[in-house]
């Protein structure tokens, strides 16, 4: 049974982002928990734009707070993302990793240890190699992978990195995504 979904972006991810969320029907209650490289950037309008299009309650993540379902969490700018064993989030400022902060490595890696093989883990596009890692930690602990296709993607680096270290459960165009993600909550 899947328990979240675990989203990473760099460049090109605000609209894909808006477009992964926005497929999901009414009423779709796994968490979406996203890491976007935004820097420092703050993204409320962004957010608010989410909630009006699509059926989540989104919002940015809080230290402590409980996943709750039905929603969809952003890293804050500038801070680390992180789950904990209680199902609740954990912020932190440490050092960037692949100089991101947040990472989607990060979030994906201890969301992996966390849900284990109820987690769904989908990288999207970018332009680093930031979530190849954290995409093999999901799949370690029987997690599901799934990978934008680099030759669709605004920037192909990032979903290329995560095919070249190892073969995703799914490559799928974008407009894939949502759907396949649906049927693996079946």
């Amino acid at each position: 049974m899947k328990r979240a979904i675990v989203v990473g972006a760099s460049y090109g991810g605000m609209e894909a982002i808006r477009n992964l969320l926005s497929g999901f029907p009414a009423g779709f209650d796994l968490p979406v928990i996203v890491v976007l490289h935004i820097g420092s950037n703050n993204i409320d309008a962004y957010i608010a734009r989410l909630n009006e299009k699509t059926g989540f309650l989104v919002k940015e993540a809080d230290e402590k707070e409980m996943i709750m379902p039905g929603t969809a969490y952003f890293a804050p700018p500038n801070y680390h993302l992180q789950i904990e064993n209680d199902f609740s989030f954990s912020l932190s400022t440490d050092k960037k990793v692949n100089f991101s902060r947040p990472s989607i490595d990060v979030l994906f890696e201890t969301a992996a240890w966390v849900f284990k093989e109820g987690l769904i883990g989908i990288l999207l596009t970018g332009a680093n190699n930031d979530g190849a890692q954290g995409l093999i930690s999901v799949k370690k602990y029987d997690g599901t992978t799934i990978v934008e296709n680099p030759e669709t993607a605004v920037a192909p680096a990032m979903p290329r990195a995560a095919t070249e270290l190892f073969k995703p459960d799914y490559v799928l165009n974008l407009e894939c995504i949502t759907n396949k993600v649906i049927e693996l909550c079946r």
